[in-house]
């Protein structure tokens, strides 16, 4: 049996299917990965990504915060890729119970996927910090200088900053369904960005399969691991009927 014969086969038996995936699914919509060898993290800036990426730079140097965050946070034109399509295909037949994804672009939700905990936030949802109204990620991008909101307040994004804590109620949803989870598929993370890659050891299945393209350090966890692109290898795979 080859592996991708064994993958469908674990997925054909599972009923409670979780994927924890990484910015290597956003990669293949044209997103940069971070810390690619062509990442953001190996560019040259006035500061480092993760300083102008963090909660002080925000408060302390908000309008250059907002020049980076709309020049290299937001890619509102990319379009779901076979991962995502395939991932919200396998809900929608009742086989997959929850998506927790460390990406904030929303893409999942874009290509159908109902039930999913954004670990980092999302750059679609962005609010005024005096008067707590909710804006678009458009009006991010059309701002200038620092989006004011009509009250006068500054407009947040949502997304979880450097020296930010993770939201503990989207914490909370994603522990409880990989508990619950009858397999466990994790696809494009390194596994090294924490406390988000300790949530998988919260599995306690024996169908957890890795799909990336490079070595983790959980490989010699896995049931199954999966070299490649994620997208090429969840797009093999034949969706169960609905029962």
């Amino acid at each position: 049996m080859t592996d991708t014969e064994k993958f469908q086969r674990m997925i054909d038996e599972s009923r409670r299917i979780v994927f924890f995936g990484g910015a290597g699914v956003s990669t293949e919509s044209g997103i940069p990965d971070f810390r690619s060898v062509d990442g953001l993290y190996n560019q040259h800036y006035s500061y480092p990504p993760e300083v102008m990426l963090s909660h002080s730079f925000y408060r302390s140097h908000t309008k250059e915060f907002f020049d980076f965050y709309r020049n290299k946070m937001l890619y509102l034109e990319a379009e779901p890729n076979p991962a995502h399509k395939k991932l919200a295909q396998l809900e929608q037949a009742g086989r997959l119970s929850a998506v927790v994804t460390q990406n904030i672009d929303g893409l999942h939700q874009k290509a159908g996927s109902k039930t999913v905990y954004e670990l980092h936030g999302s750059v679609h949802r962005n609010y005024c910090q005096r008067c707590h109204k909710r804006y678009d990620a458009e009006f991010i991008r059309q701002s200038t200088e620092i989006p004011i909101c009509e009250c006068g307040g500054v407009i947040k994004p949502d997304v979880v900053l450097y020296e930010e804590g993770l939201n503990q109620d989207t914490i909370y949803g994603a522990v409880k369904a990989i508990q619950n989870a009858d397999m466990l598929i994790v696809g494009g993370t390194s596994l090294s960005v924490y406390p988000a890659a300790g949530l998988i050891d919260y599995y306690s299945g024996n169908r957890l399969v890795l799909i990336n393209k490079t070595t983790t350090p959980m490989d010699a966890k896995a049931d199954l691991t999966l070299k490649g692109s994620i997208g090429e290898i969840l797009e093999k795979i034949r969706i169960p009927e609905k029962e």
